[in-house]
């Protein structure tokens, strides 16, 4: 069972090299990361997978999406959530693999037929730490309340969960024991954080086998 860091972002999206953040996460007891963005794929620490986000207003411009090249590529393929008809749709789209962004959302925008078609498809939905590190006041309740809402409909239908630092410098990294603690805010046990930090392995396992991206 792999623990992995659903999503960093190197330079240049971010500040902090891959080697230096993979280095760094498997300080904080990771064993691999999701790489996202167009850094060079060097690990001197935890396993390097490769992550492509896809932010699109339609169904239509993923499908489009997805067959580019360096989305083909990757490990992990995310989409960012948007609105009701848009996540109903999306998760039922082969190629996806996680629906991320979904504290930026409107309530119920990922809805029980969502949820049943991610679980049926085994689409993750992915809880990002960076809200709750870095927002305050009403938006970071308003991002629990959506963790909350998921994490719900989570244990009724079974979808899997991701944990993202969504970290842009090794400032912004997170040791497991610090996710247990945050995950707490909105209700997760820490066997429910394991499940999450252990599903990126097991997403990408029915189609290809892990590797070490140099």
């Amino acid at each position: 069972m792999k623990i992995t860091d659903a999503g960093i972002h190197p330079y240049p999206a971010g500040d902090s090299t891959v080697a230096r953040m993979t280095l760094e996460a498997a300080g904080l007891g990771f064993d691999s990361a999701v790489v996202i963005g167009d850094a060079v794929h060097r690990s001197s620490g935890a396993e390097v997978l490769r992550g492509a986000v896809i932010g699109a207003a339609s169904v239509k411009e993923v499908l489009k999406r997805v067959r580019d090249p360096a989305v083909r590529r990757a490990d992990v393929v995310y989409v960012d959530a948007g609105e009701i008809a848009f996540n109903r749709a999306v998760v039922a789209v082969k190629e996806v693999n996680v629906v991320r962004s979904i504290h930026a959302t409107r309530r119920n925008a990922f809805d029980h037929v969502a949820a049943r078609t991610a679980a049926e498809r085994g689409v993750a939905v992915d809880i990002s730490m960076a809200p709750i590190v870095h927002l305050r006041g009403t938006k970071r309740q308003k991002a629990l309340q959506r963790y909350a809402d998921v994490l719900s409909l989570q244990r009724r239908y079974g979808f899997p969960l991701t944990i993202s630092s969504d970290a842009r410098s090794i400032l912004g990294q997170r040791s497991v024991r610090e996710l247990r603690g945050l995950c707490a805010l909105f209700g997760m046990t820490g066997a429910e954080v394991t499940e999450a930090l252990s599903s990126v392995g097991r997403i990408i396992e029915p189609h290809r086998s892990v590797r070490v991206v140099k």
